[in-house]
């Protein structure tokens, strides 16, 4: 009896690497991007690459953006061109640690950003900032897999950091008015909203991204209400 149950069991076995061997064959035979290690993956784990992505790209956009809008702080590092930042910000998906902000990382780089009497610069400060925190809240890795668990806590955190780096930005400006990070219009100027645009997805993508984690993991996100007043980074 017991031999009979184990042949059944071995060719059950048998049988799904055989199904898993000719779906792989044929995936790969018609081409699509397939992997076999995609074969590695559960649903969630390809929606976390694609938040990942996507908050990668949105980072990027930004990044050249703010260039743009003050072209001035590129030159205060010594670089001349935004593709060299690009370049140091986005060449791996591990912490970002730059010698020009004394190696601050995440809302350590964003407070610095922020500071009055910071003379760096500032883009790349808080950019630094921004590309560290949400890269730790995915937890420095750039593609998932299954039994890769991602912290619902961290990835919540993360969006209400933005949202208090946004209301920071309006409230921060150097002694003659000038905020200290161009970003929206400036009165008088045509009206632009597509810096609110961005922020504005980048938090929707954690906000959602928290939410799936905290389904899959069974928790509960422990939602706080900031202290306006204060606005101080909350630590991932």
């Amino acid at each position: 009896m017991f031999f009979i149950v184990r042949q059944r069991a071995n060719f059950k076995r048998d049988l799904r690497v055989s199904v898993v061997l000719i779906l792989s064959s044929i995936m790969i035979g018609c081409g699509g991007g397939f992997r076999i290690s995609d074969l590695a993956k559960g649903d969630i784990d390809f929606i976390a690459d694609a938040h990942y992505r996507q908050t990668q790209a949105l980072l990027r956009t930004l990044c050249i953006k703010l260039y743009r809008r003050n072209p001035a702080e590129l030159a205060k590092g010594g670089a001349t061109h935004v593709d060299q930042r690009l370049e140091q910000l986005f060449f791996s998906a591990g912490p970002v640690r730059l010698a020009d902000l004394g190696y601050a990382q995440g809302t350590e780089a964003l407070t610095l950003a922020l500071d009055p009497e910071f003379r760096g610069d500032r883009v790349l400060a808080l950019m630094a900032g921004l590309v560290g925190m949400y890269r730790n809240a995915y937890d420095y890795r750039a593609e998932f897999f299954m039994f890769d668990q991602l912290d619902e806590r961290k990835l919540y955190q993360s969006a209400r950091n933005t949202e208090i780096l946004l209301w920071r930005l309006k409230a921060s400006a150097l002694a003659n008015g000038r905020p200290l990070v161009l970003t929206n219009s400036l009165p008088g100027e045509p009206r632009n909203l597509s810096f609110e645009r961005l922020f504005g997805k980048l938090i929707a993508l954690q906000d959602m991204m928290a939410e799936i984690v905290s389904q899959q993991n069974d928790r509960l996100i422990n939602k706080v209400t900031q202290n306006v007043a204060s606005m101080v980074f909350f630590p991932l």
